[in-house]
């Protein structure tokens, strides 16, 4: 039985051990953990600001994206104890926990050590925590759009645009991005409006489905979807989480929940026009940075 490769690494000012960094996690592609730990290394500074102050959920691959994965909230038992943590209330939770221990990704080593357990996607709240670790409001309403078949992202892409419209005529703009897979959301800047994202965004979400009734859909049945866009509004619940900007997607290959500008929205006329892997967003940051404007650099209006 061979002994599991167990390396020492300084991350910053933090001292890791990382193991079994030559197996492969995306057999298609032959993408390696050491190869999903240096994607997240090198995609930091544009994704932990999105990340910061965010109790994280991360869906745990072990045995790469064709094995068994699991979703963790608590945060494993071996966490260092440099991690940030927030315990936080557990209502409806599965395991009848009252709290959950969440981390905090808020520097570059807690990054590594999750994507050193094949921790390959990262999903986050619309909301954050102080440094108490206390809850805060929403500061980011989000619309995930899901396209039942045989709609794709194309169909997504027209459906963003009439969001986009309409958040205008309230004086909202928001930034998309790639699901992933084959839908895309939303993320629009919310702190400090007096009204709930949740309301806001179902109403919306409604409105359109009845000045578009042969194209997009507001409720949740999948029966009402085939052909349509799903507006999937109730991602603003508080309890709910969304993929994080630049995290990876447990697909044949390793795709990227990608930032995009809105000329590619309207010039998307194929699904694989907006299909971006892992190497590809790198060389994407190279040239643009970072696409999605956090929401403390838009309320501060330091956004590009």
């Amino acid at each position: 039985m061979s002994v599991p490769q167990k390396v020492r690494v300084r991350v910053d000012h933090r001292e890791l051990t990382l193991s079994n960094l030559d197996k492969v996690l995306y057999p298609d592609a032959g993408f390696t953990k050491a190869e999903v730990i240096d994607y997240y290394s090198r995609v930091a500074p544009v994704m932990l600001p999105h990340v910061q102050g965010r109790p994280i959920t991360v869906k745990r691959y072990p045995e790469g994206v064709d094995g068994a994965f699991f979703f963790e909230k608590n945060r494993p038992p071996h966490t260092p104890k440099w991690v940030r943590t927030a315990v936080l209330p557990a209502p409806g939770s599965t395991k009848n926990r009252e709290t959950i221990e969440y981390a905090i990704i808020d520097d570059l080593p807690t990054l590594v050590y999750f994507a050193g357990l094949a921790a390959l996607e990262f999903h986050a709240p619309m909301w954050g925590v102080d440094d108490q670790g206390r809850p805060q409001e929403p500061d980011i309403m989000v619309f995930d759009l899901d396209p039942g078949a045989p709609a794709t992202i194309v169909e997504c892409c027209r459906v963003a645009l009439l969001l986009r419209a309409a958040l205008q005529e309230d004086g909202l703009e928001g930034c998309p991005k790639t699901s992933g897979n084959k839908g895309m959301q939303i993320h629009v800047p919310f702190a400090g409006r007096p009204e709930n994202p949740s309301q806001y965004a179902k109403a919306l979400a409604q409105r359109l489905e009845k000045e578009r009734p042969g194209e997009i859909v507001s409720q949740m049945a999948k029966k009402l979807r085939p052909g349509k866009v799903f507006i999937d509004w109730s991602q603003n619940n508080p309890a709910k989480t969304t993929v994080a900007p630049y995290s990876l997607r447990a697909n044949r290959i390793p795709t990227v929940s990608t930032p995009i500008t809105w000329e590619e929205v309207e010039d998307c006329t194929g699904p694989e026009q907006l299909v971006f892997t892992a190497d590809e967003v790198l060389d994407r940051v190279q040239e643009f940075g970072d696409l999605m404007v956090p929401p403390e650099q838009s309320r501060n209006g330091d956004g590009p």
